[in-house]
């Protein structure tokens, strides 16, 4: 059985991501308890599950790393399959959940649209600095989607770090209005899966790439800015010493119930670019997440918004968690 967003392995489809276009969780709620529990659930143990979706899916809290699983297993494991009301369904399947993707409607919409078929094989347009430049005064946002260490040496001012590493296309997704223009930099030979995986979530407004972006930076580098990144004890001294600091937390709802460090505000990283004007820009700033991938997108695009003092969490809660002997 091929269960789309039904039904994962460990979870079950969230019904909360159409809130925004007047369908309520409740609602949506309710027709994935009948479908779960009078169609799905009344199939042999032995039938194979081959879900639409894996862990790091935002359509879910706890997905699998597993391809294929069976309705026996999934009757027994899967925490929203536990005899439960209706009610309790419900309550079950929307907490915790993460802030629902910013593109996500966008990318809803266009689906059930007419669209142009996207050719993976056309080359990707390079541009030189003046014209990648250009483009950004002209409103383009710079995805800079090398890896977050790199980034943090040096990068084009006004770039946002986006690691084609991790889950490239949809955290680009989260700091950038859909439909805005894209230059990408990259790796060289990196440049057209990136192209590609853009288009995926229908980011297809894409000018082209820097070309040779490493020469660029070498050659001007009054276009070049560096980010800060902090260890866990620079991070506590700048804690303990710097007035007015404020900390930002960009993990999920999920995440920040297990612990987060005292005095810091949750903004989960698909919501910091809709609620971006409720902090000072002049106000020294620390980001953290769970490891350092999230916080290097999210105080890049704090930067890139004109913010003056921004520095993220090297290690991200995983490492402000480690003993005080270990911070060095």
């Amino acid at each position: 059985m091929l269960t789309g967003d039904t039904l994962f392995i460990g979870d079950v489809g969230r019904p909360d991501l159409l809130a925004t276009v007047g369908v309520s969780a409740e609602s949506l709620g309710d027709d994935l308890y009948d479908s779960l529990h009078t169609k799905l659930l009344t199939l042999p143990d032995a039938t194979k599950v081959y879900p639409a979706h894996g862990a790091g899916s935002s359509c879910g809290k706890n997905l699998s790393t597993e391809t294929v699983s069976t309705i026996g297993a999934q009757r027994r494991d899967n925490y929203a399959l536990r005899p439960m009301s209706r009610e309790q369904f419900v309550e079950a399947v929307t907490q915790g959940q993460s802030v629902a993707p910013l593109y996500f409607l966008f990318a809803a919409t266009n689906n059930r649209a007419e669209r142009k078929l996207f050719d993976e094989n056309e080359p990707v347009v390079t541009l030189s600095i003046e014209q990648a430049l250009a483009a950004q005064r002209d409103g383009a946002v710079l995805i800079d989607s090398r890896d977050d260490q790199s980034f943090a040496l040096g990068h084009i001012r006004g770039s946002i770090n986006v690691g084609l590493s991790g889950r490239f296309a949809e955290y680009v997704g989260e700091v950038m209005q859909p439909g805005t223009p894209i230059v990408l930099i990259s790796e060289p030979g990196y440049e057209a899966e990136g192209k590609t995986r853009l288009a995926r979530i229908g980011f297809d407004n894409f000018l082209g790439a820097l070309a040779d972006p490493i020469r660029v930076m070498a050659e001007r580098p009054e276009l070049v800015a560096q980010q800060s990144r902090l260890s866990a004890a620079a991070m506590a001294e700048r804690i303990a010493n710097v007035d007015g600091l404020v900390l930002i937390d960009v993990r999920n709802p999920g995440e920040v119930e297990l612990g987060s460090i005292d005095g810091a505000k949750h903004v989960s990283l698909p919501a910091l670019l809709r609620r971006i004007d409720e902090f000072d820009k002049n106000s020294p700033t620390i980001v953290f997440c769970a490891g350092g991938y999230r916080s290097s997108i999210a105080s890049s695009l704090l930067k890139s918004h004109g913010f003056k003092d921004v520095s993220d969490l090297i290690g991200g809660y995983q490492a402000w968690q480690r003993p005080a002997s270990e911070l060095v």
